[in-house]
């Protein structure tokens, strides 16, 4: 019996050599291809393409948060993303109007400690929408902005951090833990919400320098994906070359 197991494998591998078949090699489940490059304005592009979605996702993160904020305005790039939904110069206060116009979902932003991202889904189609949307707040969010906006996120701020935090089971000992974690020197000092103070100080002075200081495409990364095509993507990214 052995000997016929043996015979049948030494058949098995002959056949494959002369065939001239070979294993192919593995697929990694896990690889997701794509192309990084950046365009002449220093905006890094991540670029994924998945034929397969009729939609795309695109996802602007600039490299800045809490870790950057000037002396007692703890709090700022946070209050500074709530800003950054208030309008800008060319698409005035129509930015979630156009955004839900075009089918888009799961428009938001997130702030961490060295970065603040913002993020909307839409039809392929409207691609260039969602990159002329952020190319327009990238470069002419200030021209927009008034005191007057400026208080409104502010309080919608404040009570985001009473809803959290000072409101909130427990809310209170995570705001002592993220200020025992790191002494008040460090960059990572606090919760990324700031304080109530910090967040009363807030000037249209220091949005103005902050968005100067921060927000510009060097210091960006864009990742679109899934479906955008790069016949699709080349010509909608002057839309990004503010």
């Amino acid at each position: 019996m052995r000997n016929a197991v043996v015979a049948l494998i030494a058949l098995a591998i002959a056949a494959g050599s002369r065939n001239g078949r070979c294993d192919a090699a593995p697929v990694d489940p896990f690889a997701i291809p794509f192309e990084k490059y950046a365009l002449d304005n220093g905006l890094e592009v991540i670029l994924h393409r998945d034929p397969s979605l009729p939609l795309v996702a695109v996802n602007l993160w600039y490299h800045v948060g809490p870790s950057k904020e000037p002396a007692h305005r703890s709090g700022f790039a946070h209050l500074f993303e709530h800003l950054m939904f208030e309008g800008s110069k060319h698409a005035g206060h129509e930015f979630d109007r156009l955004l839900e116009a075009a089918g888009a979902t799961n428009v938001n932003g997130t702030t961490s400690w060295d970065r603040t991202n913002y993020f909307e889904t839409v039809p392929r189609q409207h691609l260039e929408l969602a990159l002329w949307l952020e190319s327009d707040r990238m470069g002419f969010l200030t021209e927009a902005l008034t005191p007057e906006r400026l208080e409104v996120q502010r309080d919608v701020v404040k009570n985001e951090r009473r809803q959290t935090y000072e409101n909130s089971p427990y809310g209170a000992s995570e705001l002592v833990m993220y200020e025992t974690l790191f002494p008040p020197e460090h960059p990572y000092h606090g919760a990324v919400i700031g304080s109530m103070v910090d967040l009363s100080r807030a000037s249209l002075d220091d949005v103005r320098t902050f968005f100067r200081a921060f927000y510009a495409p060097s210091n960006a990364t864009t990742s679109p994906g899934p479906s955008s095509a790069t016949t699709t993507w080349s010509p909608s990214a002057s839309a990004l070359r503010t």
